[in-house]
């Protein structure tokens, strides 16, 4: 990283952070840099069972009896990668690299979603030359997995009562609201049987992919649901599913997905003609949206499988091509909110089918409903369904003194207003408004384009304007 970034204690501590491994699941290393931290500073601590971080800053003189301001964000990364890319994400940092006014990692996600919340927060918490009311950073584990760690976390040793999550990718906007969630997930047992034919592989790539909350709306392609539009679309009785798997998150939309079939040798040479003019058919009508789509149909000669029988794999056929997936309903009170989604995020089918949901609604009723959807068809073709890690929405607060005081600091910064937004993406604010009603909270950060994939990019320019708000926001509270 360019030299001249360290002008800004934050992106000297974004570094460090991207150095320790924190892909969701290994907290440990990162929790525990947290907790150093706070040591090395002279902070009060405190470090759950679950690895949260608690890191407590007392108030400056005179600013004792003031809301004490909780900075919040969570310590894990969506661990993401170029298809060829070597990297191990348990034991390797990242590769940080700059062009432009952009900071990314080299071949992988970046994880500003959501290191920048941490840089920020520990940057905020050593700099002793600013008189700040009482100052608690919250960082929570497993956000990207379940918010887990978030459910775990227990809010009466927290003391503010102001809450700025740090866990937002546009300039500009202040979140006061988002949808609630969870995960669905479904398995569907399958039969197999020995088959000999020609094995012929099938790759699709170079898809956008993104954040199945935040580009669910942009007609981002699910590389799962392209390579089953084109098994279902080749003849069914020329040939036989080995394998097939896509996805590596259920929050993330595939980028890229994989199938072993086995062609009846008489219907091989056909079969693979039409696969590419089917798959090349789809690469131009997918151009506006997905222009660097690529795709592989590669034969490995004549070989014994054991491949599907022909009625799972109409089973799996049937699900995939007609089971709901993506945007199901936009609001009706704010233009241009999803207001119910859900976006199959990884797939497997290796001994049985295996499907990973991330379902969202600003509306439990229609979050309920959608996932009853899946678990009719998991009944139906007789397998089992089951929900998981279901979180809150964050309900939208009308009267907010701390959005004020936000909206009024940015347009005396920057000369005109942010956006005050409610948005289809989870968020934990949900969680802690629950556990504790009294929380006035907003959400805000700089510039990140494209996370959750391996071109996730931070705009630096962006991340500098945003943390020097921060400051200015931290510096007005009780100045009336």
């Amino acid at each position: 990283m360019e030299k001249a970034l360290f002008e800004y204690d934050f992106f000297k501590y974004f570094q460090e952070i991207s150095s320790v491994p924190r892909g969701s699941g290994n907290n440990q290393g990162i929790s525990d840099y947290l907790v150093d931290f706070a040591g090395a500073h002279g902070l009060w601590c405190h470090q759950d069972q679950a690895l949260n971080v608690i890191i407590r800053r007392e108030a400056a003189a005179g600013k004792e009896t003031l809301p004490g301001v909780i900075l919040q964000g969570h310590m894990d990364m969506v661990c993401e990668k170029e298809s060829g890319v070597k990297h191990d994400f348990t034991a390797q940092g990242l590769d940080l690299k700059t062009d432009g006014d952009f900071l990314y990692a080299e071949g992988t996600t970046l994880g500003g979603d959501d290191g920048i919340a941490l840089a920020y927060g520990l940057a905020v918490l050593a700099d002793t030359e600013k008189d700040y009311p009482m100052l608690e950073l919250i960082v929570t584990t497993d956000e990207e997995t379940g918010m887990g760690g978030a459910k775990a976390l227990d809010m009466s040793l927290v003391k503010g009562s102001y809450v700025i999550n740090l866990d937002t990718e546009e300039e500009g906007s202040l979140l006061a609201g988002c949808a609630g969630g969870l995960r669905g997930n479904l398995r569907l047992p399958l039969e197999y049987a020995e088959t000999t034919g020609v094995v012929c592989k099938i790759c699709i790539s170079g898809l956008q992919g993104g954040h199945s909350g935040v580009e669910i709306d942009k007609n981002r392609t699910n590389a799962v649901l392209l390579l089953a539009r084109l098994l279902y679309e080749l003849p069914s009785d020329w040939f036989s599913i080995v394998s097939m798997q896509g996805g590596q998150k259920d929050n993330a939309i595939p980028r890229e997905a994989q199938a072993e079939l086995v062609w009846k040798e008489e219907t091989a040479v056909e079969g693979m003609a039409q696969a590419e003019k089917l798959l090349a058919g789809c690469r131009e009508e997918l151009a506006g949206f997905e222009p660097e789509l690529k795709y592989q149909c590669s034969a490995c000669g004549v070989q014994q499988r054991r491949a599907l029988t022909a009625a799972s794999q109409k089973k799996v056929l049937f699900y995939l091509n007609t089971a709901p997936n993506g945007v199901q309903a936009v609001s009706g009170e704010v233009d241009g909110l999803v207001e119910t989604s859900l976006n199959l995020g990884i797939f497997t089918l290796q001994e049985e089918m295996k499907a990973s949901y991330a379902i969202r609604s600003s509306r439990l009723g229609a979050k309920e409903y959608v996932s009853s959807k899946l678990g009719s068809y998991a009944e139906f073709l007789g397998g089992a369904y089951q929900e998981s890690d279901a979180y809150p929405a964050w309900v939208f607060r009308k009267d907010s003194k701390l959005r004020e005081k936000m909206v009024k600091v940015y347009q005396e910064q920057f000369g005109r207003p942010p956006k005050v937004e409610v948005i289809h993406a989870g968020l934990e604010c949900g969680i802690f408004c629950e556990k504790r009603p009294d929380l006035d909270i907003v959400a805000m950060g700089p510039d990140i384009l494209d996370i959750h994939t391996p071109k996730e990019r931070m705009s630096i320019s962006s991340a500098v304007r945003m943390y020097q708000y921060l400051e200015r926001v931290l510096n007005s509270l009780g100045a009336d």
